[in-house]
């Protein structure tokens, strides 16, 4: 083989979250655990994103239990990795330094090897101490750059910015851009670089000049990530690959494709092409595929497309001599950089495997399709869906305003909500802006980190009250409350530390979850003196009954016994 390519395995994070909500249960994830010990790969993705969030909210399970557990399953043999956004770590507000550190040391011990770090606005200041901490506790920092576009702005907008004398600047991410954030996180220690795509946005030219760029300038090992939502995805991987990327994210083919990934087979059988050793076990990788494809048949309810791709043996199975072609057409248009024959290639070969066509919609609206979904919701709740237009318009004007955040979580979602705040304002009469959101308010304030493009200091003070930045202060951090449940035996709602961290990162979910585990624990606890008494009550009765009638009377007499055996029932003496 020529050279190498890492593999990220996503299936059981990124992949199961972005097609099935995040619901697979431990008992799902324990019976393909020995496959993919067989499977080798790189890394695994297993934890982070929202897997803590759902499995206590939704399985009533314990998130460092199902690292723990993968872990010790695992070996070893694949490195494991997880999501963390930074000085946010879950939620919106910076965290102080010792959870950030907390978080981090406790998951690392749990199992992860790799922690992926991002900020929502690429805010290098916000992963600094992410960084730190994981690397002082172990830990290999992934430091990922989030891709996202320009604001596309309408005709309409560009001229009326241009009459009030307010051109529009949308040159922001550029290649330059982009470099310049990688060679500042890996000053800042980080080990690998990622380009997190996960709107899938990033064209196939776009992605293999940016891998390029990269690997002339950093010194740390490039991964790629990106979604195949508006179906730019297999593309842009493959352009990753030509142009020497070391790491490719991945989902095994019946978790991958829409909104996740691209499947790791057809990856392999472009691999195979290129003379290119993935260093996988193709018969694990097999036998994974057919147990995932049970478990999505019991996913169902969760599956939005119940699309299943064809049953295909990459170990085993011929593609018919077109498709195969098809590979070899890919693979010459992205070496002569032929986008639109290359993109044309690539979707008839996912057609061909039965994967979702692209999403239209997401892709001209150049938007993450959960943003798109979600503003969707909304107003369809409101019986105003007929806004979406005016408001897929109104996003770019948002979105400069607020200093163009990166439309990636939580921003995208910051940003969707007060488009549809801004619509439903100027349908009423009333100015834009009257109606703001805390989230988009604490946004332009600068409470989550500076911007990509600075504010005008007017619109901060229309919309913040301030017209200087004010970045979070952690001193008024507020600790979650840890009350006791005198009810339960004096025992503390979050116990141990993992449980305080839970506590503090998912408040109002974990507080649900471990005052039910609470609740169980003494109902079992109950169930064992009961069961115990009854034991008791038994194993006398059974002595009892041995005795001849003088000795049970006598013995009755001294009060040996907890029960009076004359009696039916056995009537309670109260003895010891």
């Amino acid at each position: 083989m020529n050279r190498k390519l890492l593999i990220r395995d996503l299936t059981l994070r990124d992949g199961q979250q972005s097609l099935f909500a995040t619901r697979m249960t431990q008992a799902q994830i324990d019976k393909v655990l020995p496959l993919y010990k067989e499977a080798g790969f790189y890394a695994m993705e297993v934890w982070g994103g929202a897997v803590p969030d759902s499995v206590m909210r939704y399985l009533n399970e314990n998130p460092w239990t199902r690292l723990e557990k993968i872990k010790e399953s695992m070996g070893g043999v694949s490195k494991l990795t997880a999501l963390s956004r930074g000085r946010n770590l879950f939620g919106y507000n910076p965290y102080p330094d010792d959870v950030i550190d907390g978080f981090n040391r406790n998951a690392i011990t749990s199992g992860i090897d790799i922690m992926r770090i991002f900020d929502a606005l690429n805010d290098t200041v916000n992963v600094e101490s992410t960084i730190k901490s994981v690397k002082s506790n172990g830990g290999i920092a992934d430091c990922a750059v989030c891709y996202t576009v320009d604001p596309h702005f309408s005709t309409r907008n560009k001229i009326r910015n241009a009459l009030q004398g307010k051109p529009i600047n949308s040159r922001i991410f550029t290649d330059d851009y982009y470099v310049q954030k990688a060679l500042q996180l890996q000053d800042m220690g980080a080990d690998m670089i990622t380009i997190k795509d996960m709107a899938g946005l990033i064209p196939p030219l776009r992605a293999g000049r940016l891998i390029r760029l990269l690997k002339k300038n950093l010194l740390v090992p490039i991964d790629f990530h990106t979604h195949a939502t508006p179906g730019y995805g297999l593309a842009s991987m493959l352009m990753a690959i030509l142009n020497g990327v070391d790491v490719l994210d991945t989902n095994i083919m019946s978790f991958a494709g829409g909104p996740a990934a691209s499947s790791f087979e057809i990856i392999q059988l472009f691999c195979n092409k290129l003379d290119i050793d993935t260093g996988v076990n193709l018969n694990a990788v097999v036998k994974i595929d057919a147990q995932l494809r049970e478990i999505r048949h019991e996913l169902a309810e969760y599956d939005s497309y119940k699309k299943f791709p064809i049953d295909f043996d990459i170990t085993r199975d011929k593609l018919p001599k077109d498709i195969d072609n098809l590979f070899e057409l890919a693979i010459a248009y992205a070496k002569s950089e032929k986008e639109d024959d290359l993109l044309n290639a690539t979707q008839h070969i996912e057609r061909y495997f039965n994967y979702p066509e692209p999403d239209e919609k997401v892709k001209d609206a150049e938007i993450p399709g959960g943003m798109y979904t979600n503003m969707l919701m909304q107003l369809k709740q409101l019986k105003l869906e007929r806004l979406l237009p005016r408001t897929l318009e109104l996003i770019p004007t948002v979105r400069m305003a607020a200093g163009c955040p990166p439309l990636v979580t939580p921003t995208s979602q910051i940003v969707g909500a007060q488009a549809v705040n801004c619509v439903i304002d100027e349908a009423k009469g009333q100015p834009i802006y009257t109606t703001k959101s805390i989230q988009f308010v604490n946004l332009v304030k600068g409470v989550y980190g500076k911007t990509p493009a600075p504010i005008d200091p007017d619109f901060r003070y229309l919309i913040a009250g301030v017209k200087e930045e004010t970045p979070y202060d952690t001193r008024y951090y507020k600790r979650q409350e840890n009350p006791v449940f005198y009810e339960y035996g004096d025992v503390k709602l979050a116990s141990g530390e993992k449980e305080e961290l839970l506590l503090e990162l998912f408040p109002s979910v974990a507080a649900d979850y471990l005052k039910r585990e609470i609740e169980q624990n003494y109902l079992n606890e109950i169930h064992k003196i009961e069961e115990e008494k009854r034991r008791k009550f038994e194993a006398e009765k059974q002595a009892y009954e041995r005795l001849s009638a003088e000795e049970k009377k006598e013995r009755l007499l001294e009060g040996l016994y907890n029960y009076d055996w004359t009696t039916e029932e056995g009537d309670y003496l109260g003895h010891s």
